[in-house]
């Protein structure tokens, strides 16, 4: 965690990759998003707005909090969605 406060190299890391969960989850489909409401597809979308068009007000902490508390559940879901497919 401190890593993100003193090295810009991690903290755009992490940040570039939450946009990246959060740009994917735009695309799903209103159909796929409305079939699985137990993923937060708002919040996951939101969250990528903030970070593209609010990026000089990042705080370190949420993305990190994000990261680790937030992504891993996600991850969950998501390869759950993927292998009913």
């Amino acid at each position: 965690m401190s890593d993100l406060y003193n090295d810009k190299i991690p903290f755009y890391a992490v940040v570039k990759n939450i946009e990246i969960v959060g740009e994917a989850a735009n695309n799903v489909t209103k159909e796929l998003q409305s079939q699985h409401p137990e993923v937060q597809w708002k919040d996951v979308i939101s969250m990528r707005h903030v970070l593209v068009h609010d990026y000089y007000n990042i705080d370190a902490r949420t993305a990190w909090q994000t990261a680790q508390d937030n992504l891993p559940q996600l991850k969950k879901q998501i390869e759950k969605i993927l292998s009913s497919l």
